[in-house]
């Protein structure tokens, strides 16, 4: 008698996100990385509810996308520090992803961004099998890529057109459109996190910049104050005119 076969492992040996090591052991290179990533996410969060009201994505920081097996795992896999997937499941089985894997999923991500800590040549590099400019152009295949280096204030745009990327032009804003996401991606001179440094940000299609949860709180509590002293105005007017305004 035979034991049925459970669908999750039959595959093997073509592991999944489970079977997968999280991490090859190296220590995040830059400081600024995390909190990067957290700006672009925290952002564009809303733009992503509006795309997906059921939650069918998936965003990536520095999570490893396995393209390939080797020995070991990790060899295989790249992890950008910042990229995008729309109509996949959140969670798989219930449980967060450790890994995005190809083999499994499919979908290429939309979008995958590169923050370079060094002098870029790694985020440019074509060696076939090796460079991670040929492994996302040849493999993992996101529409566009982007290699923003913080020391420069700048960040390159690829598109991939014709199975190649293409650097593309910046628009008149100095921004680069993402039209399927309706945002521009670009650099910022600003605050954040306590941080005064040209990071990487997304604008609308009509250039408003998209600001974070707690920007858009303070942009709330800065228009209430205002509307305050407007009433505060108009009630020292009308006193001095002798009207006693209603309460309410």
């Amino acid at each position: 008698m035979t034991s049925a076969t459970d669908p999750s492992t039959a595959l093997t040996p073509f592991p999944d996100h489970t079977q997968l090591p999280e991490s090859d052991g190296t220590f995040v290179k830059n400081w600024q990385e995390h909190p990067q990533s957290i700006l672009l996410t925290d952002s564009i969060t809303p733009i992503l509810k509006q795309l997906h009201p059921e939650g069918e994505y998936c965003i990536g920081q520095d999570l490893g996308i396995y393209w390939r097996l080797t020995d070991p795992p990790e060899r295989g896999a790249e992890a950008p520090d910042w990229f995008y997937v729309g109509n996949v499941p959140p969670l798989l089985d219930g449980q967060t992803r450790r890994s995005y894997v190809l083999w499994r999923e499919f979908i290429a991500p939309l979008i995958a961004l590169e923050f370079v800590s060094g002098d870029g040549s790694e985020e440019r590099d074509k060696t076939p099998w090796q460079g991670k400019f040929w492994i996302y152009e040849q493999v993992i295949h996101p529409a566009f890529y982007g290699i923003y280096e913080v020391n420069k204030a700048s960040v390159e745009v690829y598109k991939l057109i014709g199975g190649q990327y293409q650097l593309l032009a910046a628009n008149e804003r100095g921004h680069y459109p993402i039209t399927r996401l309706g945002v521009e991606l670009g650099i910022w001179q600003g605050e954040y996190q306590n941080a005064q440094l040209p990071w990487l940000r997304w604008w609308d299609l009509q250039g408003n910049l998209l600001l974070t949860g707690d920007e858009r709180a303070e942009q709330e509590s800065q228009r209430a104050e205002q509307e305050r002293q407007r009433a505060d105005r108009l009630t020292a007017q009308l006193r001095s005119l002798g009207v006693e305004p209603e309460a309410y």
